[in-house]
């Protein structure tokens, strides 16, 4: 493992120095109704993020996945007596951690639940990285530590089957000041840097080749360098990608987001040390290619990018258009010729006019004293003046050409034309024939014997010290990938695998590619012994998932218990007699009161149109609503409970509130009783179309979504106790979600503004009103509105990373990405709620019975 591996370990932290700490949220319950948190089928169940813990999931998840692994991890058995445990096992992590493990791995085989928890597991983990400068863990320390913690907990076995199966070695030969060395070395997850590369080959032959090649083969030479071979391969082999450099300006590490493919079959037959022979002339091969491969692109370049200033043009079109010019003939014209063609009959410009004609003339004696109209308006009229030569042909043209000249100079161009692009086409067909050369060169039969299967994608969004985890893994059984997203684990795409994780599409890339050897077959396929099922559990584990699926049947049972004994109380509500239903011909009171105010306002209507009439009725109506608020009536005759705008005048809500309602009453689709209404209506939409969504205070989004979010969650709490509990959910949940957009979008044109106080304003609304509720929409997956609105935030504040901004700026992104992109789904603490009055229930009953009384006995006719 040696030295390699504390490398990388110490350039892994190093990455993350600047990784901002984050302290642990208030956790919000899970679903209240069990069976959204139960597993369908046979879908692979998913891991609870219990706080910033993405990073955990997506690796266990991968690693779940290896069949192999996975027989391992739940067979495991702690050695009986002490002295069997090894050396650095002595602080008591490794056990504990590996008991936890099992227990974990158990509840993936068998739960019946969705999701379940890996809280012991993570904080094992959390306690050991607590001890490193109390710095955030990010994956590839996670999963180098966590590597060595298997690789120790298996240590009591004569070959450590953790080290068969993800351990391999390389050989180093070299040339170092001369003289040569050679020795062997293990590696684990062997890193590869992405930046500068197109493609995972292009990353190995770096990192397999160092320094001056050419030293390695010849004698006396003072020049250093080194090849690594493969001499043996794990089963899992595992690329880390280092997608992170250090900023030497900023003082902390960047992303990089360049492009880089790789396959979904890997052949490393070309690594082998076996195979080193054919592979350098392999390799010497395509440097001989490619050095001409340069020679021929520079020879094309020189057609294409023809001549010797500033601006060059490919060569056929030069041609092309120097025959086009020599074809061309001339037609020659005079802005004079234009005047004298529109001149009248009688002759008023003489043929003086021209430049040309008097300097062929000559000036005489008469004609320089004479002060005749004619002679003035020669001098003063533009065209007279011009310096354009008369016979200026309308487009370029050869002056003086020969037949003969021409027939020869258009066969020359012809002929040239025809050659350059014969030229132009075999050095394109050349070029073509090299690359595809180079990328046959490793197809033959013997260096296609050592494939390797991609199996786990592991991904990262976001930047270098902040961003969400997830994986894809492939399914060997269904032929096909999955999406291990936290709690969401979903059917996949190589497409979709492409655009998350080649990089060059938005902020995502992967970060760890795993291999595993298409050859071993108990790594893809199951066996007796390491079926998915229940019953090859060891039986402690037996035990510990049946105990854990009766604990969750349980709470099944208590759901449809409560559901049924809520059912029960319905129903017995319902048998209940209720006051009589109004007559579905009576208008509701706001109608009521629209119809007559349209109806006062018929002579202004008549005498000066719709809009005029639609002023007087609004305020009419207005006018009534304000005298209904200023009585004080008894509680069965509450103004407010009949109109709305009476309540929000004794409640002094914005004026500007108000008139929107008004405004929406009066283009209510219901009034069309006559044209006066119709038209009336009309005028009060095309107002209502008017109002901008920037003139409504930003201040009245912010206490709406606080009324909001305590709704949504109040109001699932009374659905929960029976489907008429509540109102519509999807109402308020789409109130919920465009209040959220409106502020995200303020607050980022207040970032925009680069003012300091613009700036700390909309930060302040994203962590202390965005930031929490974006738990309360990611905490049921099948919103996929509210989850398509979360991406939506987070692509625009994503969208400035890399932008030029000033750097306290740049700070404070760096600052908030963290907290905006943590897909936890645990709910932050609020603001307390609005306070409401209280009220006993004996007293809510008195004053609903009343108000349903004197609802009953209200005349059909509305009066």
């Amino acid at each position: 493992v040696g030295l390699s591996r504390t490398l990388v370990l110490e350039a892994s932290i190093a990455e993350n120095k600047a990784s901002l700490k984050r302290t642990h949220p208030e956790v919000w319950s899970d679903s209240p109704n069990p069976y959204d948190r139960k597993r369908q089928d046979n879908c692979p169940v998913g891991l609870k993020n219990v706080g910033n813990t993405c990073w955990f999931s997506a690796v266990i998840q991968s690693l779940f996945n290896l069949l192999e692994f996975r027989r391992l991890v739940l067979n495991f058995s702690a050695p009986a007596n002490a002295q069997d445990l090894p050396r650095n096992q002595k602080e008591h992590r490794n056990l504990p951690f590996m008991r936890e493990l099992r227990y974990l791995f158990a509840l993936l085989v068998g739960s019946k639940r969705k999701y379940v928890d890996p809280s012991r597991a993570v904080e094992i983990l959390k306690d050991a990285f607590k001890s490193n400068d109390s710095q955030q863990q990010d994956v590839s320390e996670f999963t180098h530590k966590l590597l060595d913690w298997l690789e120790d907990a298996f240590q009591i076995k004569p070959k450590n089957p953790m080290v068969e199966l993800f351990y391999g070695r390389f050989l180093a030969v070299g040339v170092l000041e001369g003289k040569k060395f050679e020795n062997t070395e293990m590696f684990g997850q062997y890193p590869l840097q992405v930046n500068g590369f197109k493609d995972l080959h292009e990353c190995l032959e770096a990192a397999m080749i160092e320094g001056e090649i050419e030293s390695l083969h010849s004698e006396n030479s003072a020049k250093s360098g080194q090849e690594h071979w493969f001499t043996e391969l794990p089963p899992v082999l595992t690329f880390e990608l280092s997608r992170f450099e250090f900023n030497q300006a900023l003082g902390r590490p960047e992303k990089i987001h360049n492009k880089l493919e790789f396959p979904p079959i890997l052949y490393l037959d070309r690594y082998m040390h076996k195979n080193r022979e054919i592979t350098r002339i392999k390799r010497d091969e395509i440097k001989r290619l490619r050095e001409y491969l340069t020679v021929l692109q520079q020879r094309l370049e020189r057609y294409l990018s023809y001549g010797s200033g500033p601006k060059r043009f490919p060569l056929v079109d030069v041609l092309q258009y120097a025959l086009e010019f020599a074809s061309s003939k001339p037609v020659c014209t005079s802005p004079v010729d234009d005047l004298d063609a529109s001149a009248p009959s009688s002759g008023t410009l003489p043929v003086q006019t021209t430049p040309s004609t008097m300097e062929q003339q000559g000036p005489s004696s008469s004609d320089v004293p004479s002060t005749s109209p004619v002679q003035r308006s020669v001098i003063h009229k533009p065209f007279t003046q011009s310096r354009i030569p008369p016979d200026l042909p309308m487009h370029p043209a050869p002056r003086h050409i020969t037949e003969e000249e021409l027939s020869v100079l258009e066969g020359c161009l012809h002929r040239w034309r025809t050659e350059v692009e014969n030229d132009t086409r075999d050095l394109q067909e050349s070029i073509s024939r090299i690359h595809r050369t180079i990328e046959l060169m490793y197809s033959d039969k013997t260096m296609v014997q050592v494939p390797y299967r991609l199996h786990a994608v592991l991904v990262h969004e976001g930047q270098a010290n902040a961003g969400h985890y997830w994986a894809y893994i492939y399914d060997h059984h269904q032929n096909r990938w999955m999406k291990y997203n936290d709690i969401s684990v979903t059917k996949s795409t190589w497409e979709e695998l492409e655009r998350d994780s080649f990089g060059g599409y938005r902020n995502a890339s992967a970060y760890c590619l795993m291999y595993i050897n298409d050859k071993e077959q108990y790594l893809m396929q199951e066996t007796g012994q390491i079926l998915v099922g229940m019953d090859t559990l060891p039986s402690d584990l037996r035990d510990y998932v049946k105990e854990d699926n009766k604990r969750f049947e349980k709470e099944l049972e208590e759901w449809d218990a409560e559901l049924a004994q809520k059912a029960q109380q319905e129903k017995l509500l319902s048998q209940i007699p209720r006051a009589p239903a109004p007559s579905p011909v009576m208008l509701t009171p706001n109608m009521q009161g629209i119809i007559m105010a349209i109806g006062k306002a018929r002579n202004v209507y008549d005498r000066c149109g719709p809009e005029a009439g639609f002023f007087k009725a609004i305020k009419l109506e207005y006018t009534r609503l304000l005298k209904l608020a200023q009585e004080d009536p008894p509680p069965e005759c509450d103004y407010r409970l009949r109109h709305a705008i009476v309540y929000f005048i004794q409640n002094q809500a914005p004026k500007k509130i108000i008139e929107r309602t008004l405004l929406e009453q009066f283009g209510d689709h219901n009034l069309s009783f006559d044209e006066r209404c119709r038209n009336i209506m009309k005028v009060a939409q095309a107002k209502l179309e008017m109002i901008k969504p920037d003139e409504v205070n930003m201040e009245e989004y912010e206490v709406t979504l606080l009324y909001l979010i305590y709704a949504y969650q109040n109001n699932k709490e009374l659905l929960s106790k029976g489907p008429y509990r509540g109102h519509d959910e999807e109402l308020i949940s789409h109130y919920r979600r465009e209040c959220l957009l409106k502020l995200n979008e303020h607050a980022a044109a207040l970032f925009e503004s680069g003012d300091d106080q613009e700036v700390n304003n909309g930060l302040i609304i994203m962590n202390e009103l965005i930031v929490p509720c974006l738990p309360l929409l990611l905490v049921d997956e099948m919103e996929e509105k509210d989850i398509v609105a979360v991406e939506d935030m987070r692509n625009r504040w994503c969208s400035y990373l890399g932008q030029e901004m000033e750097p306290n700026l740049q700070e404070k992104l760096t600052d908030f990405l963290p907290k905006l992109l943590d897909c936890s789904t645990e709910i932050k603490g609020f603001n307390d709620p609005p306070k409401l009055p209280s009220y006993s229930t004996h007293e809510l009953c008195e004053r609903y019975a009343r108000i349903m009384l004197s609802l009953s006995r209200t005349p059909a006719d509305g009066r």
